[in-house]
């Protein structure tokens, strides 16, 4: 039985990208404009029940989500050709359709006002699924409805829905030019905290790169906002082929993201894709073969997001690569071209992991044409994505100096009494860069181990925990609980490497589970009432007796 995904749209961009996912999509299944299978369709081997459903007509619906603040981008869709081809129960526009004023502070106070009328939709479409495995979120972090209210959803899923994956699609705003939105560099930051917080796995969409890759790649001397989302929609549509072509591995999502995501943080991908063409234009590659997919996925002109560091002392290399290759192909060429990759020492891997490229086979949809035999996507963890924080972060730093533009943000509640919000979002971000920087080393694999778990004072009335902030996953807590006395509570915290830690304290009984393996635990505030699945295997619990 398949596994579901419900796809969230939100903002101006997240909707204009939603909708050329779903234009794609429907040309890869043989789907019509108004969502019926085509006569030639009627045979195929392919799974839509991934992203669609069938009405009681039997014409596919869309497992999508439209959200915006303001009317026109959704108005557009819905008088697109595509009109008929979305659930219109599934299509909320904030009824005083005023927008977000590109300010995160503003769509986020939004998301908290529209949290029941939002989730109304999202618990439907949830319950309509019978094996439902994630939600993936397209949306910008520049902006205010996609940046704000996307994060404010975004907190909200993980809560609600904690043994689901929540993958975004993250568009990032262009860092070499003067940004179209003032305030953009506090929005981005704003946004990243609760992408490394709440997110599973996060595609980062750099658009220096979408335009760099459109004017020398597809020769657009001025790309187009359509151009740059069918990019988007390419890189999506191909990161799902195994899910909609299954084959023999990553039929799911989870087996497709845990193996490019080793430690809770590093989740943030790159992607790449070749050979790229255009509607009106002709590739500039005439013959393609696995080996030449392979090697022009590694090459930073084809690569979605800006990796250049500034700082010369730092050798980025990969943390882990997926290449999805399409096509009708001979398993032994990939074994070849893995070969000839690893002798010229094509890829620069990380000294403290597996220096391998894993490899997806994918079928081609039989409705669509294309120019190649071949075409390949990379998905790949890199330590590179760091100097693209920097990047936003400098920005940042030039801006909050001088307090500059912050009277918006002061007039809503989270800002209202003081901007703690600011330092403790540059604060994360901060520690994602450390992060990623700390994994080019072949120490990374202590990083973190001298930091202790730090747990406040026990109320003796419910001898519950108030507060537990474990870091990093990489802290073992050993702590006895007097079962007779509610009020006594023996806490000794040991470092051990490597190990993840879930702990629940109810009535008087502290629950804990310690793994061999990293396991994805993402450290949070407050230890919710049902310990997070994660993205390897499912944490149990046992009592934690006096002996441990």
């Amino acid at each position: 039985m398949p596994s579901e995904i419900i796809t969230l749209q939100l903002g101006q961009c997240g909707n204009q990208i939603g909708m050329e996912f779903w234009k794609q999509l429907c040309a890869e299944h043989g789907i019509s404009p108004e969502g019926k299978l085509e006569p030639f369709a009627k045979e195929g081997s392919d799974r839509k029940d991934v992203f669609f459903y069938q009405a009681d007509d039997q014409h596919y619906i869309p497992r999508s989500v439209l959200l915006d603040l303001e009317p026109r981008v959704i108005d557009g869709i819905l008088k697109s050709p595509y009109k008929h081809l979305y659930n219109p129960e599934n299509v909320y526009i904030s009824k005083d359709g005023g927008g977000a004023g590109n300010n995160w502070a503003q769509g986020y106070h939004q998301g908290d006002k529209l949290t029941e009328d939002i989730f109304d939709i999202i618990d439907r479409e949830a319950e309509n699924g019978d094996s439902l495995e994630g939600f993936v979120l397209c949306h910008s972090i520049a902006g205010g409805t996609g940046s704000g209210m996307g994060s404010n959803i975004l907190e909200k899923l993980n809560d609600r829905f904690p043994k689901k994956l929540i993958q975004t699609y993250s568009v990032f705003p262009m860092t070499n030019e003067v940004a179209d939105v003032v305030v953009q560099p506090y929005n981005s930051v704003l946004t990243l905290k609760r992408l490394t917080e709440n997110a599973d796995c996060t595609v980062v969409l750099d658009n220096t790169a979408l335009n760099r890759i459109a004017t020398e790649r597809l020769k657009k001397a001025t790309p187009t906002l359509a151009e740059l989302n069918q990019l988007v929609s390419t890189i999506m549509s191909g990161s799902t082929s195994t899910l909609r072509y299954p084959g023999y591995m990553n039929n799911d999502l989870i087996s497709l993201i845990s193996s490019l995501i080793p430690t809770p943080r590093l989740h943030f991908l790159i992607s790449a894709y070749t050979p790229l063409t255009s509607d009106n234009t002709e590739s500039e590659v005439r013959k393609t073969t696995v080996l030449d997919v392979m090697r022009r996925l590694l090459q930073p002109k084809n690569v979605m997001v800006t990796t250049a560091s500034r700082d010369k002392n730092i050798t980025h290399c990969y943390v882990s690569i997926l290449n999805i290759i399409q096509g009708e192909v001979d398993p032994s060429e990939v074994h070849k071209s893995l070969m000839r990759i690893r002798e010229r020492k094509l890829a620069e891997f990380i000294p403290w992991g597996p220096a391998s490229i894993q490899v997806a086979l994918s079928k081609k949809s039989p409705y669509v044409t294309t120019q190649h035999r071949v075409s390949g996507l990379m998905l790949a963890n890199h330590t590179g994505i760091s100097s693209l924080f920097d990047r936003m972060c400098d920005h940042y730093d030039k801006l909050i100096k001088r307090e500059a533009f912050v009277e918006n943000f002061r007039r809503l509640p989270m800002f209202k009494d003081n901007l703690d919000e600011f330092n403790d979002s540059r604060e994360v971000v901060q520690q994602l860069m450390d992060e990623y920087r700390a994994a080019t080393r072949k120490d990374y694999i202590n990083f973190g181990n001298t930091q202790t778990a730090q747990i406040t004072s026990t109320d003796p009335v419910s001898n519950t925990v108030d507060h537990v902030s474990v870091d990093r996953s990489v802290q073992l807590q050993h702590i006895i609980v007097d079962s007779s006395d509610p009020c006594k509570c023996t806490r000794t915290i040991k470092t051990h490497p490597w190990r993840s830690l879930a702990v629940i304290l109810t009535s008087n009984v502290l629950l804990a589970h310690i793994t061999t393996t990293p396991l994805i635990f993402r450290p949070r505030a407050r230890i919710p009432s049902t310990a997070r699945t994660s993205l390897t295997s499912k944490i149990t619990t046992k009592p934690v007796t006096s002996g441990a």
